[in-house]
């Protein structure tokens, strides 16, 4: 399963009101975490666990706890407004913050921040970026991960164009990509269509 696009009845419905011109960034800010939440609960179905025996009020349990420990590496800027929901789900994993932006004029990707110092410190990174346009700057980020040493890589975004989403499989073919929606195509100028903008703007007021 390398693309995953979500069928959920909330993920359509809050993506329909996050497309919306007039949705103000603070209404925008937390459709986007709320959605985050939701790609994220499919994203991690796979997550392996152990067993282990507690203490409850009454008697012994057996329960069941993360094996794997999962880090994310949010795509600065638009990235930054998933990383919230991101936390309140998996509170004890490693952010690795990456700075990546696209050239207006060439729409290729220019690398200019990471924090990926040292060793990898997950067993599972997952991508955050609300929109997967021309796909160069997702291919951009798994290069880094991967050159680092991450020993998985998921990506996780709301929206992609077909052509970033071909540009990805192919330079990652076991990249798993899990996506909201699948829009129509990008424009001349890179933006996807009908997409919702530019997710960085809107969620900044910029």
């Amino acid at each position: 399963m390398p693309l995953s696009i979500s069928d959920h009845p909330l993920v359509k419905h809050k993506l329909g009101l996050l497309r919306r011109r007039d949705t103000p960034p603070w209404l925008f800010r937390p459709l986007i975490r709320e959605l985050t939440l939701l790609l994220l609960y499919e994203a991690t179905a796979d997550l392996a666990l152990w067993s282990e025996r507690v203490e409850t009020p009454l008697e012994v349990a057996e329960v069941s706890v993360l094996a794997q420990r999962i880090g994310f590496a949010p795509i600065l800027r638009a990235g930054l407004g998933m990383v919230e929901a991101a936390l309140d789900l998996l509170p004890t994993a490693d952010v690795r913050h990456l700075g990546i932006y696209r050239d207006h004029a060439t729409l290729l990707p220019v690398e200019y921040y990471s924090r990926l110092q040292g060793i990898p410190t997950a067993d599972i990174y997952l991508i955050l970026d609300p929109m997967l346009a021309t796909g160069q700057s997702a291919v951009a980020a798994v290069d880094m991960l991967k050159r680092w040493g991450a020993p998985r890589v998921k990506f996780v975004g709301l929206i992609g164009a077909p052509e970033g989403i071909q540009v990805l499989q192919r330079a990652h073919p076991d990249l798993e990509i899990f996506l909201a929606a699948q829009d129509r195509k990008l424009n001349a100028s890179g933006y996807i269509l009908p997409g919702l903008g530019d997710a960085g703007d809107r969620q900044f007021r910029t």
